[in-house]
């Protein structure tokens, strides 16, 4: 018997050891970056890089995993790290304390990854992300927006072209059109219209982004064994 046993039993011993020599790339470790570094790590992937620039602030403990009144004012992926050793201590851990913008962005082409998650906030990011996969051939997933929603069972993982209802997929729609991209572009996204709160900041809950970062995990797993 070990930690694992449980997943095994599902997708058996050779998949198992497949997803251990998997490496996934985490741009973002807040409300859905953080769900899906978390699942990804109780699935026995082998390596994970993170990369996020933030500290954890008291306004994140409604709705992310590693924010704590215990762990406000510390750097996101060093409580992350933590956090996923002590749940898989043979997962290889590389962290990247950088803001990513569309000026650095090849640093995070330089590691050696098997699939990049784009839980970023930035917009330009987003779609540098977005070309630079596809030039690169590299298998990645982009989550939309989680903000102002509170029905988790209107996410869902689709091309972005279907996506409704979404005012940031919205953007990167036309930025596909406008860019001439053929390719499908798998995007996290929810199709509850938005509440609106008259402010700029949106409003967030414990369970949409989380639920979003599941979601992402389990495509990812699914998309690694090719279930």
């Amino acid at each position: 018997m070990h930690k694992f046993n449980r997943f095994e039993k599902i997708i058996g011993n050779e998949n198992l050891k497949l997803i251990n020599s998997k490496s996934v790339l985490i741009l973002g470790c807040g409300g859905v970056g953080g769900y899906v570094a978390e699942a990804l790590a109780r699935s026995n992937i082998g390596k994970l890089i993170l990369v996020d620039f933030d500290i954890i602030e008291e306004t994140n403990i409604n709705r992310q995993i590693i924010a704590l009144d215990s762990t406000v004012g510390k750097k996101k992926i060093d409580v992350l790290e933590e956090r996923i050793k002590d749940i898989n201590k043979e997962c290889q851990i590389i962290k990247i304390d950088t803001f990513i913008d569309s000026k650095n962005i090849d640093l995070i082409f330089m590691e050696d990854f098997d699939f990049l998650v784009d839980a970023c906030d930035t917009v330009s990011t987003k779609k540098e992300i977005i070309k630079k996969c596809l030039r690169k051939k590299k298998d990645f997933i982009s989550s939309m927006g989680t903000g102002n929603k509170l029905d988790p069972t209107k996410l869902e993982i689709i091309d972005i072209r279907k996506t409704i209802n979404d005012p940031l997929a919205r953007i990167i729609r036309k930025f596909i059109k406008d860019e001439g991209i053929k390719e499908k572009i798998n995007v996290l996204t929810s199709k509850e219209l938005p509440i609106k709160t008259g402010e700029r900041i949106p409003g967030s809950t414990a369970f949409v982004p989380s639920v979003g970062g599941l979601l992402i995990a389990s495509f990812i797993i699914n998309r690694l064994i090719k279930f």
